[in-house]
């Protein structure tokens, strides 16, 4: 199974690019690259976001963790089992 990464990601931009720059392409060839090149710009974008998505999540998790230890982590996460002892002891 194939692991692609931003770093991945950004190489395959920057051969696009070098596609792009091509001076031997002829016109339809140019007009397919570009069609591409949007292609990719598009698909490119969504993995940013996600990846931006799961870094802040990542950060909050971890701010959330190891600036509170006793036990608000746990109701913002869902996870109330205990739901009135962490009230009680978060006042």
């Amino acid at each position: 199974m194939t692991k692609n990464t931003l770093v991945d990601l950004n190489n395959h931009l920057f051969e696009e690019m070098e596609r792009l720059n091509d001076d031997s392409l002829s016109d339809e060839e140019l007009n397919k690259e570009v069609l591409r090149s949007k292609a990719m710009t598009n698909v490119g974008d969504k993995i940013i976001q996600n990846a931006n998505v799961m870094l802040k999540a990542k950060v909050a998790y971890d701010d959330i963790n190891s600036a509170d230890s006793n036990g608000r982590s746990q109701i913002l996460l869902g996870d109330d089992k205990d739901d009135k002892d962490i009230h009680e002891k978060t006042k």
